[in-house]
């Protein structure tokens, strides 16, 4: 069967991309204008734009690899619909994998924290994408299709596919979809959960499209109607630099190696955000254990309500934008 010539569906959507965008800036200006930040959505939109550069500089490289993969194939497959659906299906586990990856392993995490760092949550969040990809190895995460057998044109159609889902669930306008497309799908509203850095929510709902990936691995957190995900990462940036915005994780893990004792040094790479030799930081276990233990307690006086109602104490000294990943995307 003649291979098809496939779009970029990316591509395709840039121009919904914009007017949506721009709708939902519209109905924010009369429902809630703090939903839109115009420093925020500037460098959420320029982030994107290098992204894509980015991305346009590396898809020969990528694409080589996935050829030469290929090559060891263990099936043939065709180029028939359910192909198309099956490598769609397999594609988004590898995207839970991935996305998972990236927020329990701090190499990953320096790439994809970008995404995670407005403190906003609206569809221009869903453009702020990675300059690092390629350099943290992103890719490797799809490997075992093209292994599987699955050309790599397709894999790459199905993944586009993916990436056009997601840029709907990035917006606070849309409440709760039907009971069984939640049950099923990705959302606004499980994808707002990812996005928090409320302990509860801590690296939770990574999915992609399904929603099931997460029931079915333990990683599923529904959002609560009492408490409001707080966006951004734990500790926040403070800046609106896109050159910091870009890089300010791999400068820490620089910096974290340097000062590291010889035997610590890969821990500071490989571990979790936020993990240290000395456990002198949280990583969001800590976080969410803590939190855990104020719940079997009375409330504190030493500490003001936050606006879930429960307490909580400041944050600690040391954690900072390394420490536990905002748990999205």
């Amino acid at each position: 069967m003649t291979p098809p010539a496939l779009p970029d569906p990316v591509n395709i959507a840039v121009p919904g991309f914009v007017l949506l965008v721009l709708a939902e800036m519209v109905v924010a200006r009369f429902r809630d204008r703090s939903r839109y930040e115009p420093r925020d959505t500037l460098t959420s939109l320029m982030l994107g734009f290098g992204s894509t550069i980015a991305g346009v500089l590396s898809a020969g490289a990528v694409y080589a690899l996935a050829m030469w993969v290929w090559r060891f194939r263990l099936f043939d497959i065709g180029w028939q619909w359910y192909w198309f659906a099956v490598a769609f299906v397999l594609d988004d586990l590898a995207y839970y994998v991935f996305h998972r990856s990236a927020h329990r392993v701090r190499w990953f995490w320096a790439s994809h924290v970008i995404h995670h760092s407005s403190q906003h949550y609206n569809l221009s969040t869903a453009l702020r994408q990675t300059w690092t990809g390629f350099f943290s190895m992103a890719f490797l995460f799809r490997l075992p299709l093209f292994l599987i057998g699955f050309p790599p044109a397709m894999v790459f159609f199905v993944a586009g596919v993916n990436l056009v889902y997601q840029f709907w669930i990035h917006t606070e306008v849309i409440g709760r979809m039907p009971r069984w497309f939640e049950a099923v799908m990705n959302t606004p509203s499980h994808h707002r959960v990812h996005h928090a850095t409320n302990p509860r929510y801590l690296d939770r709902n990574y999915a992609g499209v399904f929603i099931v990936w997460d029931r079915m691995f333990g990683t599923f957190e529904p959002e609560l109607d009492d408490e409001r995900p707080r966006y951004g990462i734990v500790h926040q940036l403070g800046s609106f630099n896109l050159i910091w915005a870009a890089f300010h994780e791999w400068i820490g893990i620089a910096r974290d190696v340097r000062a590291a004792p010889w035997r610590a040094k890969p821990g500071y790479i490989w571990r979790p955000p936020g993990w240290s030799h000395d456990n002198s930081r949280d990583t969001s276990e800590s976080l969410k254990a803590a939190w855990a233990a104020r719940q079997m307690r009375p409330s504190s006086p030493s500490f003001p309500a936050n606006d879930a109602g429960s307490t909580s104490p400041p944050p600690s000294p040391s954690e900072r934008s390394s420490g536990a990943s905002a748990a999205s995307r």
